[in-house]
């Protein structure tokens, strides 16, 4: 897949062929605990296993053309598009920084790459080498979570930039990010940043939470 050549989160925020590597987005290493007293407090209750949440989230991401892509979204009006029913996905982008708007549904964790990757695991390896990143909720430090070599499974829809091409593979997956549990209703400013080698990518959201209709 010539197509992915580089994707975050990103998540974000921070992200060949069909096991080539393309960073979104080593021992192993244990996710990452909140170390200051403004740090915001992780909810175990609401985390997906690694594997699962990167699978889910790289078919998230590669569900739509370029048009309608959440990675290539410049704006925030892709945000809303294929979201899983349990969780809320946000991403990256393909290098540099993005300004972006979501509404967000009551009651739903957030989920979202700070710097990431698939390929296979000698890929990996060399990503995360250098992966590093920083997340901010309203103001407070969100230590990013690792996870390293995770075996995952990946469906593509047709004409996604990521995959560049329809079908369902099996990859290494790997990168730094964040699981937040619900937030209050009302709006939030999260900022993500994820670099690893030569790629860096950037978004900082403006998210707004509806009000629980309970």
């Amino acid at each position: 897949m010539a197509g992915l050549t580089a994707v975050v989160m990103a998540a974000l925020a921070g992200c060949g062929a069909q096991a080539a590597a393309g960073p979104e987005g080593a021992a192993p290493v244990a996710p990452a605990r909140t170390a200051a007293p403004s740090a915001v407090p992780a909810n175990e209750a609401v985390r997906l296993p690694s594997a699962e949440l990167q699978g889910r989230w790289w078919t998230w991401a590669a569900s739509e053309p370029d048009e309608t892509n959440p990675v290539a979204d410049t704006d925030g009006s892709a945000c809303g598009r294929n979201q899983p029913h349990d969780v809320w996905f946000l991403a990256g982008t393909f290098g540099g920084q993005a300004e972006r708007t979501c509404e967000v549904p009551s009651g739903r964790p957030i989920a979202a790459p700070v710097v990431n990757t698939f390929g296979d695991p000698e890929n990996c390896e060399a990503f995360m080498g250098s992966a590093q990143g920083t997340v901010l909720l309203d103001g407070k430090v969100v230590e990013p979570e690792t996870h390293k070599a995770d075996l995952i499974m990946v469906q593509g829809a047709e004409g996604n930039p990521l995959t560049g091409e329809e079908g369902r593979f099996t990859a290494t997956g790997c990168g730094l990010w964040v699981q937040l549990p619900p937030l209050a209703s009302g709006t939030h400013s999260l900022k993500i940043r994820g670099r690893s080698g030569d790629f860096s990518t950037g978004v900082d959201y403006a998210l707004t939470v509806a009000a629980s209709s309970v």
